[in-house]
C-alpha cells in the first residue's frame, strides 16, 4: 500500500473514531496514534549513522496546543511521552515548535543535528528526526502536530506531506470537540511539566 493510501485511511479511520469521543483530547489521540504506524522510514535505523551508541529506535508524537493565554503550546493527546510530561508546556516562541507558530509552515528535519536551533524536551533523549504541521483554523493558529523519531533521516518529505493533510483533521476535530473550551478549563494544568527555551540539554 502506498503512503498516500496509507494517508486516506487513516484519515477515514480517525475520522470514524473521532465520532465517538468524549472530547477533544481523545479525538486527538485518536488521530495521532494513528499516523504513528504510517508515517517515517521503518528501515532507517538500519543505516549507517542513523544511530549513535546507546541510542535505539524510538518515536514519539502529540498535539502541541497554543494556551490561552500565548505563553505555551502546550501537549495533547500524545503518543511515547513519559507520563510525567503528559503536560508538556514548552514557551511558545522556542525552538522547532516556536518556528511554526511564527511561520505558520510546516517544517521537516530529517537530521536534528544538523538544525542548531533544534531543542530537546523530551527527557528521556534527544530525536534525531521530527516533522510539524500547524493547526490553522479560520486563519488562526491553534496549534501543531508532530512526531519525531531517534534515528536520523526517518522522517522524510513524504511523511511531511502525510503530516500535513492530517494537520486539517486534526483542526477540525479540536473545533468541532469544543477544543478551546476545554483547554480554558484544563489550562494551566496542575501537572504541568515546564521547560524553559533552551530545553533539557
Amino acid at each position: 500500500m502506498s503512503t498516500e493510501d496509507d494517508v486516506l485511511a487513516t484519515i477515514d479511520e480517525a475520522g470514524l473514531a473521532a465520532l465517538g469521543a468524549p472530547g477533544p483530547e481523545e479525538a486527538l489521540r485518536s488521530l495521532v496514534h494513528r499516523y504513528v504506524d504510517i508515517l517515517g522510514d521503518r528501515q532507517a535505523e538500519s543505516r549507517p549513522d542513523a544511530l549513535k551508541p546507546g541510542e535505539q529506535q524510538y518515536f514519539v508524537a502529540g498535539a502541541f496546543i497554543v494556551s490561552p493565554d500565548q505563553r505555551y503550546h502546550m501537549l495533547v493527546g500524545n503518543y511515547g511521552f513519559p507520563a510525567d510530561q503528559r503536560r508538556l508546556l514548552v514557551p511558545v516562541d522556542a525552538g522547532n515548535p516556536g518556528i511554526v507558530w511564527k511561520t505558520k509552515k510546516p517544517l521537516l528535519l530529517e537530521n536534528t543535528d544538523q538544525h542548531g536551533e533544534f531543542r530537546q524536551y523530551l527527557k528521556t533523549s534527544r530525536m534525531g528526526s521530527a516533522i510539524f504541521a500547524p493547526m490553522i483554523w479560520k486563519g488562526e493558529f491553534v496549534g501543531q502536530i508532530i512526531m519525531a523519531a531517534q534515528a536520523r533521516y526517518t522522517m522524510r518529505p513524504v511523511d511531511l506531506k502525510g503530516l500535513i493533510a492530517l494537520s486539517r483533521l486534526a483542526a477540525a476535530l479540536w473545533i468541532a470537540h469544543g477544543g478551546p473550551a476545554w483547554l480554558a478549563a484544563e489550562y494551566p494544568p496542575a501537572d504541568g511539566f515546564y521547560v524553559g527555551r533552551d530545553g533539557l540539554e
